[in-house]
């Protein structure tokens, strides 16, 4: 077990307290994440969250393919949640997700620095690749993951164009080294799947999860 969670254990997580600054909203659901990007695509839902950021090691096993990765990450995200949280916070429910941009086999996750995100983005550069994102939800004892994939279509870089985006940061922390919902959105030609999947969290498996695990005394209420 990492320090982070080490000392996350023995500390009582106020549940009155929404991840977000200045904000006293009593959460619905724990987030196995710090993404902001996640956080805001659940408030679309309106849904609140308490973020609870997993450390686990991401190495990708030998042979192990682009959609059993992002499968097991999700699910152990979600298991060192609930490693942390005694009984009582066990009540509500707890969402992980994992997203990875697969060129065929190759696993393009988060950038190492910016000369491994410029690498990566020059692979993607011109091609189709995929993008999957698998969402866990923990919920009375049981775990259960579904995957969102969706094929993406990014136009011919230029060095400059890499150049440029790399020196505004918006690479960093993100699979593939790029984010749809920023300026590389205008590199994307065509996708096939989900926008919010691409983003990190499917929204429409997110809500297929809740509805199906979580009723609405959670204030969770069914969207279809």
């Amino acid at each position: 077990m990492s320090q982070t969670f080490s000392i996350l254990k023995d500390i009582f997580l106020d549940t009155s307290i929404l991840s977000g600054p200045g904000n006293l909203i009593e959460p619905q659901i724990y987030l196995a994440s710090r993404s902001p990007r996640r956080v805001e695509l659940l408030k679309q839902l309106g849904i609140t969250c308490q973020t609870l950021p997993a450390d686990i090691d991401e190495t990708v096993l030998l042979n192990e393919s682009p959609i059993d990765y992002v499968i097991r990450l999700a699910r152990q995200k979600a298991e060192a949640c609930l490693a942390v949280l005694n009984p009582a916070q066990l009540l509500l429910p707890i969402l992980a997700a994992d997203t990875t941009v697969a060129l065929g086999k190759m696993i393009l996750g988060k950038p190492m620095d910016d000369n491994d995100a410029k690498a990566m983005l020059k692979m993607l550069s011109g091609t189709t690749h995929e993008v999957h994102t698998a969402v866990a939800l923990a919920f009375t004892g049981n775990i259960e993951v579904m995957l969102s994939t969706t094929t993406v279509e990014m136009m011919t870089l230029t060095e400059t164009q890499l150049d440029e985006y790399i020196a505004t940061g918006e690479h960093s922390d993100k699979a593939g080294s790029y984010g749809i919902q920023g300026r590389a959105g205008a590199w994307i030609k065509r996708i096939e799947g989900s926008y919010t999947g691409v983003m990190g969290l499917p929204i429409y498996e997110t809500m297929l999860l809740l509805n199906k695990h979580v009723d609405n005394k959670h204030g969770i209420n069914e969207c279809y």
